[in-house]
């Protein structure tokens, strides 16, 4: 597509270049709308402008001449998903506090009451919103780039598979379904599917509560 848009732009800029003929000849005729509908030529230019377009709306243009759309690009997690929050469990290695097992855990735990507001902390397309087995009710979203956040133990969501949200939209509320001990949200961060922590990408000075009886839970 980039040579095919750079043979073109040569082209129009030649044709444009060439001087005029001090003789000319009259030359009359007809031209068949059918070379000027569908043109091989006719055709490139439109898939050139096609190209333009996208990027004068956002999308941005690849080494091999391919225009990408902006819903393709990344979103980045960065703002908190409750407000007032308790930090009860943080990310890696810890006693999980239902299974009473040593155990990585790939979120954090966020506890506040039953019926806080949660929300989405980033742009992106909601992957899932249902009930998913030990996380309880679940929702799941994409933010391109292979970069996803999750939300777990809600007592409802307010979001369907498929629907496009924005940073700050209300997504859901804070429960305690699935593997749960009390009201708390399990957040995660995930790259390519791999869990990361989430704290970097959070921006609130979190207090701490250690004592076991505090809310806690998440499938692992």
């Amino acid at each position: 597509m980039f040579a095919k848009i750079t043979s073109l732009v040569a082209a129009a800029a030649a044709l444009m270049a060439t001087p005029a003929m001090a003789e000319t000849r009259d030359v009359s005729g007809t031209i068949p709308v059918n070379n000027v509908s569908q043109g091989g030529l006719d055709n490139e230019f439109t898939e050139l402008f096609a190209s333009w377009e996208g990027i004068e709306n956002g999308g941005t243009m690849t080494a091999t001449g391919e225009v990408t759309s902006t819903q393709f690009a990344v979103s980045v997690p960065s703002r908190m998903p409750v407000d007032g929050v308790t930090l009860t469990s943080g990310f890696g290695m810890r006693n999980h506090p239902i299974l009473r097992q040593r155990r990585r855990h790939n979120g954090v735990d966020l506890a506040a009451p039953r019926g806080t507001p949660v929300y989405a902390t980033a742009d992106g397309i909601i992957e899932k919103a249902q009930y998913f087995g030990s996380y309880g009710n679940y929702v799941q979203i994409g933010h391109g780039a292979e970069m996803e956040t999750r939300y777990a133990h809600l007592s409802s969501y307010t979001v369907s598979s498929g629907e496009q949200v924005r940073i700050g939209d209300l997504i859901g509320y804070v429960g305690s379904t699935g593997r749960s001990t009390g009201p708390h949200l399990h957040y995660e961060v995930r790259v390519s599917n791999e869990a990361v922590n989430p704290i970097p990408y959070m921006v609130a000075n979190l207090d701490a509560d250690e004592d076991e009886r505090a809310a806690r839970g998440g499938p692992e």
